[in-house]
């Protein structure tokens, strides 16, 4: 993420390019089998979970919100048991786009539920981030890509995709019909520290053994000697380097290097580790108790928008005293309430949701444009559910007064959107199960990076909701 507006690579620049205005919503009357595509990989040692896909009413919101995830991962069953998890319901128009990013949220809240059925599920996808980073089409370098598709569709120029996550010729199903073919150092921190964590709760050797690949590529491809320092954003789908450099990746590294680290007994990773903390700490607003979202050029601060992820990502990475001022910075000045009244609202009448926006840019969004062509128009007070789940977590792991009371508020807001949002909504063409999943934002949110969030269900809010629910931090 930078302060201009984003590559079309980057995992932010997600729903702008994909969506277009007469995108059809699909009908099923059949939910997404349980554990579609039979038992996980027998290396895994564990048995592929039955997993209902129609959790009764009563069950608790984290039981639905796992239940959703599962379903992602079941959309297309016909194409083995080798898999990713669909990002977004069908009506976000990216068809079975699976981000690398939302896949290494799904498995760290996969296991954050403690339970058998979900780390057999998470071991399941952390084999299918080995399987991408070893079959590449074009590169043998550890890298993984922003993201791939995970089974079939006719995009909207009519040409087909055939395949699912694994091609006919045997490499990883690279997401190109959008463009999602380069590779940043955020996605592959996230991919990194989701294989750390499988290797702590597996003592699998290959988890570490591609967690380390990652790390390399990551030092190898991303260092920079830039004034600012840190790492760089990553490189293009052309393999050409991008001169951005992100506080929230380099957020990401501290603590990827940092598990590395800890997984590994290697010195090297401290250092490096260090070199990320030092970029993020020169992108603190002492004044304003605040961090800024990177640098362009390795030299000149973006002094605007103003992100949360960079508020709240920092102190659970950093666990930092000193900058703690950044929690409270994005619930006072990042907080929504969003109601059917609001302009350009697409909650119920009768309903309202809080929590936060995304950056210091959709609280002044121009409310009479579209967020991007054939987008509809933004709302300044949608809430960002993703973000309001980092919040919501990094209250929990402060534990300054009055954290538990606003972090259960918070929750609570997106525990009433996964009852009562993103109803009708499908996975490759089936129905999901009401009340599980949560949208990534309450009514469409214009970033001020040159994209959008909408109400669509979202494994990334989901399992960020599941993180939070369960104290689980990441970082």
């Amino acid at each position: 993420m930078t302060g201009s507006q984003g590559p079309a690579f980057s995992r932010r620049a997600l729903i702008g390019t994909g969506l277009g205005a007469g995108v059809a919503v699909l009908a099923a009357a059949n939910a997404v089998p349980a554990h579609a595509a039979g038992a996980a990989p027998a290396r895994s040692g564990a048995r592929h979970p039955a997993h209902p896909t129609h959790p009764a009413p009563a069950a608790p919101a984290p039981h639905r919100a796992a239940a959703f995830l599962a379903a992602a991962m079941d959309a297309y069953p016909d194409h083995g048991p080798l898999r990713l998890a669909q990002s977004y319901t069908d009506q976000a128009g990216l068809f079975s786009t699976a981000f690398t990013y939302d896949n290494a949220l799904t498995i760290l809240a996969l296991l954050a539920t403690r339970t058998e059925r979900g780390r057999a599920r998470a071991i399941a996808l952390g084999d299918a981030l080995l399987f991408a980073q070893a079959h590449d089409p074009a590169h043998d370098d550890g890298r993984l890509r922003q993201a791939y598709n995970v089974g079939p569709y006719t995009f909207y120029d009519g040409t087909p995709q055939p395949d699912g996550f694994v091609r006919a010729d045997g490499t990883a199903n690279v997401g190109t019909q959008f463009g999602f073919t380069g590779t940043a150092v955020g996605d592959m921190a996230w991919a990194g520290l989701a294989l750390t964590a499988l290797a702590r709760r597996t003592g699998a050797r290959r988890f570490r053994a591609g967690a380390v690949r990652i790390g390399e590529w990551i030092d190898r491809t991303g260092r920079t000697d830039e004034p600012l320092g840190g790492y760089k954003f990553g490189v293009d789908g052309a393999n050409r380097p991008l001169p951005f450099t992100s506080t929230e990746h380099n957020t990401d590294l501290v603590g990827l290097f940092g598990q590395l680290a800890r997984l590994t007994g290697a010195r090297v990773w401290r250092e490096r580790q260090a070199r990320a903390e030092a970029f993020v700490k020169k992108m603190w607003e002492p004044a304003g108790g605040f961090f800024y979202t990177g640098t362009d050029d390795g030299v000149t601060i973006n002094k605007s928008p103003i992100p949360e992820d960079t508020q709240t990502w920092t102190h659970l990475a950093l666990r930092s005293r000193a900058h703690a001022r950044s929690l409270d910075w994005a619930a006072a000045e990042l907080a929504v309430l969003d109601r059917a009244d609001r302009p350009n609202s697409t909650v119920p009448a009768g309903q309202s949701y809080e929590g936060v926006t995304f950056s210091s840019a959709s609280l002044v969004a121009d409310e009479d444009r579209p967020i991007a062509d054939g987008q509809p128009r933004p709302n300044r007070n949608g809430v960002w559910f993703e973000g309001t789940a980092h919040l919501a977590l990094a209250l929990r792991v402060r534990r300054a007064p009055g954290d538990e009371a606003r972090a259960r508020r918070l929750l609570a807001s997106a525990e009433r959107a996964q009852d009562r949002l993103g109803g009708a909504q499908t996975f490759g063409g089936r129905a999901v199960a009401e009340r599980s999943g949560i949208v990534s934002a309450s009514s469409p949110i214009d970033t001020g990076f040159g994209f959008g969030y909408y109400p669509y269900r979202h494994t990334g809010a989901t399992a960020w909701y599941l993180l939070a629910e369960t104290r689980s931090n990441p970082l």
